[in-house]
């Protein structure tokens, strides 16, 4: 997540030079041809006015799909805080106050949970774009992410029992599993009376809750935007940057017929082209770098720095003085 006031107009610059250089390219070339001769090329601009009104619409509803898979993720997190908070305090309260027998272990098998799925979370997938050689220099230049600086079996040992660290670390989905140790754990209290049945049933919806808070983000996270919209954007917006060189062309030319610029204002085409068909294909790009909210990208919803919220939050339930530090923004960038 940025946490700046915006993007820098050169990190824009640099973040989408490569296509930019192509785009010059594109300009040039026809515009060049025309010049020497090659006026044939020239193509009306009616047909490529009606062509970029379509792509203006499909950019526009990706964009819109991808502004709304971020802000549903952002939605999972801000509720996972909120029950979060609550099966703590019930769980702490029920159980005879902070010192009570497993609370302290209840609590740490859940940032054991949090720790899980954030790992999980950011497993990349072929679909993501963090693979592409744009975002990967902007990651090397700005930011770190944290999955990827230390090993989920390292990161899970000091919130679990030996015993229960081999258990997690030989499942596949590490999280669920988590989440079934804490219910079977509520189930021995319960069968022990240590909870009652009304205590129990209150904790019991709060790791549904939870469990239901990680089935919508792995969703999030293993469906992709599909695949048909992102292709026919793809091919259309191709089209589109190729064909506006052509059509502008003639224009540009009859510009400066009958002034001293008669002649020169041709070559106008270049820059005018590259500035529409920049905005095109960097709205989309925007887009596409938004659409998956978990792979660790600039516009990530920043789930560490939320795992970590709670893991103090909950510490200072337990009146912890030894409290870990709240995450902070690398170059404006929080994850």
């Amino acid at each position: 997540m940025h946490t700046g006031t915006r993007y820098t107009p050169l990190e824009f610059f640099k973040w989408t030079r490569r296509d930019t250089y192509w785009m010059i390219l594109l300009a040039a070339a026809p515009t060049v041809a025309f010049a020497f001769g090659a006026r044939f090329i020239a193509l009306p601009w009616q047909p490529i006015a009606i062509l970029g009104t379509a792509v203006a619409f499909i950019v526009g509803f990706k964009n819109n799909a991808s502004y709304n898979r971020i802000w549903e993720a952002r939605q999972i997190y801000g509720a996972i805080i909120n029950d979060s908070r609550s099966f703590a305090y019930t769980l702490r309260d029920a159980l005879g106050g902070k010192d009570a027998p497993f609370v302290k272990q209840i609590f740490y098998r859940h940032f054991a949970w949090l720790t899980a799925l954030r790992y999980q979370l950011r497993e990349p997938r072929p679909w993501e774009n963090m693979q592409r050689q744009n975002n990967q220099e902007f990651l090397g230049e700005h930011y770190q992410i944290p999955e990827k600086q230390q090993s989920l079996e390292t990161s899970l040992q000091p919130y679990l029992s030996q015993e229960e660290w081999i258990y997690i670390t030989g499942k596949k989905n590490k999280a669920t599993q988590l989440s079934a140790l804490q219910s079977a754990e509520l189930s021995k209290l319960r069968a022990s009376n240590t909870l009652n049945d009304f205590q129990w049933t209150q904790l019991q919806q709060r790791l549904i809750q939870l469990t239901e808070h990680q089935g919508r983000a792995e969703r999030i996270k293993n469906f992709p935007y599909p695949r048909n919209f992102s292709s026919i954007a793809t091919y259309l917006l191709l089209i589109f940057v190729v064909l506006v060189p052509f059509g502008a062309i003639r224009d540009f030319e009859n510009l400066g017929k009958g002034t001293f610029l008669e002649g020169y204002t041709l070559w106008l085409n270049i820059p005018f082209s590259v500035i529409v068909t920049w905005a095109f294909h960097t709205l989309d790009t925007v887009g596409e770098s938004s659409v998956n909210p978990f792979e660790g990208s600039a516009n990530d919803v920043p789930i560490t720095q939320i795992s970590r919220l709670i893991e103090i939050d909950l510490r200072d339930m337990l009146d912890e003085t030894n409290l870990p530090a709240p995450l902070t923004a690398q170059n404006n960038i929080l994850l």
